[in-house]
């Protein structure tokens, strides 16, 4: 179908006999935000991994804009448009938060990263880099250095840095995490936001932000796909309420 931009079929991983992820089918849209959730314990971080490359499934192929990248390095995907973020914040805490920005920029020169180049070659990006500060909300921060920016300011960051590779797809592992509610706010307009020209498929706990931004979610039990459909539809699933039992409210 030429409006799937992601696929899974039959992927499967297993950990000398324990099956995290079990004859897994997806197919994410272009243009949409979707969720994968699940309780503790679903399969949603290993399946995460699988899509991103991180690990290598044990069965199954995933194709990427009717590639099949099963077998490519990390690496290779991003460079195909397809980039993620993780957990823990990943930004240079001693660098601004423009200089940050600058750097992931340089990544389209190729394999240099102008370390060894004039000020004035480098300077090229700022006007760029600035840009996608103003795009997530950070245009005050860009002379802050990222160790003093707070944590939703970081996970903004990050996006920025992610959104300069240009990607047609953002993969987002759990960005709500350890978030105040302010922050969590913040991030959700501004995943709303960078959604607009993108397809954003995203791992999160908190289901109220699953609820509004999302257009379609699949939950994982047990390495499985056990519903999928908008939160109308998965909400009033009795098996995702009864997976959910214990593990929180959908």
């Amino acid at each position: 179908m030429n409006d799937v931009i992601l696929a899974a079929e039959n992927l499967t991983k297993e950990f000398k006999g324990f099956v995290a992820v079990d004859g897994v089918n997806l197919k994410i849209r272009r243009g949409q935000i979707h969720a994968l959730i699940g309780p503790n314990g679903a399969g949603k971080t290993t399946c995460f991994n699988l899509l991103t490359k991180f690990l290598r499934p044990t069965k199954g192929t995933i194709t990427y804009a009717g590639k099949d990248i099963t077998s490519l390095e990390p690496a290779d995907i991003a460079r195909l448009g397809l980039v993620r973020s993780f957990q823990i914040s990943a930004v240079f805490p001693h660098l601004t938060a423009a200089e940050n920005v600058r750097i992931a920029l340089q990544r389209k020169r190729g394999a240099s990263f102008d370390f060894w180049r004039s000020q004035k070659v480098v300077s090229e990006y700022d006007d760029a880099a600035h840009s996608l500060l103003d795009e997530v909300g950070l245009s005050e921060f860009a002379a802050t250095e990222a160790s003093e920016l707070s944590y939703g300011r970081k996970r903004a960051l990050e996006i920025a840095t992610t959104l300069a590779l240009d990607p047609e797809m953002l993969l987002l592992d759990e960005p709500m995490a350890g978030m105040a509610q302010a922050d969590i706010e913040r991030i959700s307009a501004l995943i709303k936001r960078i959604s607009a020209n993108r397809t954003i498929l995203m791992v999160e706990h908190n289901l109220s932000v699953v609820a509004s931004l999302s257009n379609t979610i699949t939950v994982l039990a047990r390495g499985k796909v056990l519903a999928e459909g908008d939160y109308a539809i998965v909400s009033k699933d009795p098996r995702v309420v009864e997976a959910y039992i214990g593990s929180g409210h959908v």
